[in-house]
């Protein structure tokens, strides 16, 4: 995207910004979320309908998908003043890239995004590491306590297609977990439908529900001890927290895990040293966005959970 008379920040004027490769067929509305840092969702609607944003002057509805090349005015708004802390460089180990996609190994304790009272994650990291970068953006997410392989696009053709992949199973995605207890079985399906709600506390939580999305998660046991196990988990769809949910529902809550899991145990585990979700996003198989090629990455335990795994007979 090229800003074609860019005022300071915050200044009353016109803008007129030009599409570039990095934002080609995104919905005009998105497209300004990004770029009106700050400006309520309501008022970006409101001048979308007024059609004070003209797009090669002419009005477009919300859904319009800007175009590469596309000129657009946006209108005299002011926008929020630059966060005083800016995202700092994490230098997160990279397991694969090339000029559409890129695999790093994220840690556990580190969000992927900012928000909810974390002022920046992966994906603001990255951006601030590479400024030259045109687009980057998260083909899929993990929760903030789970270490492992994290896709990023660095062209919305990419990030397009393996949103696709993604919502139909083109992508194998297999975890570790050390989980409570020991399943019956040595491997098994769970297939509760899973329902996001918020609590009071105005938490984001998920529960097992009857009319929920559907989910499943195929599950094999691949080590065992006296109180807890150590599972490979096969996600097969893609929802909010499913592998803690789909497993604490099972009786085998993932050990270190401080919204679905035994938290006394977590307490005693704490005390050993284990003060973390023990819950690693170890490979990941995929076709490659565009040329198609056939990718397969995997990311090493991290070692405060390795330590806690070869305790396992």
């Amino acid at each position: 995207m090229n800003d074609l008379s860019k005022p300071a920040a915050g200044a009353l004027k016109v803008t007129w910004l030009e599409v570039g490769e990095e934002a080609a067929d995104q919905r005009i509305d998105n497209f300004l979320f990004r770029h009106l840092k700050g400006v309520p969702k309501s008022h970006i609607y409101r001048v979308l309908r007024s059609g004070e944003v003209r797009v090669n002057s002419g009005r477009v509805k919300p859904e319009y998908r800007v175009q590469l090349g596309d000129r657009i005015r946006v209108p005299p708004i002011r926008t929020s003043e630059p966060k005083a802390q800016r995202a700092k460089p994490l230098n997160l180990p990279v397991a694969y890239e090339d000029d559409a996609l890129l695999v790093v190994d994220k840690p556990s304790g580190v969000a992927v995004h900012g928000g909810s009272g974390v002022s920046y994650g992966v994906i603001e990291s990255l951006r601030a590491e590479r400024p030259q970068a045109k687009f980057l953006e998260l083909a899929h997410r993990l929760d903030r306590d789970t270490s492992g392989l994290l896709l990023i696009a660095k062209k919305r053709s990419a990030l397009v297609e393996l949103h696709r992949m993604l919502r139909e199973g083109e992508v194998e995605k297999i975890y570790l977990a050390v989980a409570k207890g020991v399943p019956s079985r040595r491997d098994f399906d769970i297939r509760e439908s899973l329902h996001k709600y918020v609590t009071s506390q105005g938490e984001r939580r998920v529960a097992v529900q009857e009319g929920g999305k559907d989910a499943m998660t195929k599950v094999r046991v691949l080590k065992q001890g006296e109180a807890s196990s150590l599972l490979e988990l096969r996600l097969m769809t893609g929802r909010t927290h499913q592998i803690r949910v789909h497993l604490a529902h099972a009786g085998h809550p993932v050990l270190g895990d401080d919204k679905y899991g035994d938290f006394e145990l977590n307490r005693s585990l704490a005390k050993t040293g284990v003060k973390r979700l023990l819950l690693h996003a170890s490979s990941l198989a995929l076709k490659h966005p565009l040329s198609g090629a056939a990718l397969a990455f995997k990311a090493p335990v991290p070692v405060e959970m390795k330590k806690f795994m070869d305790k396992l007979p």
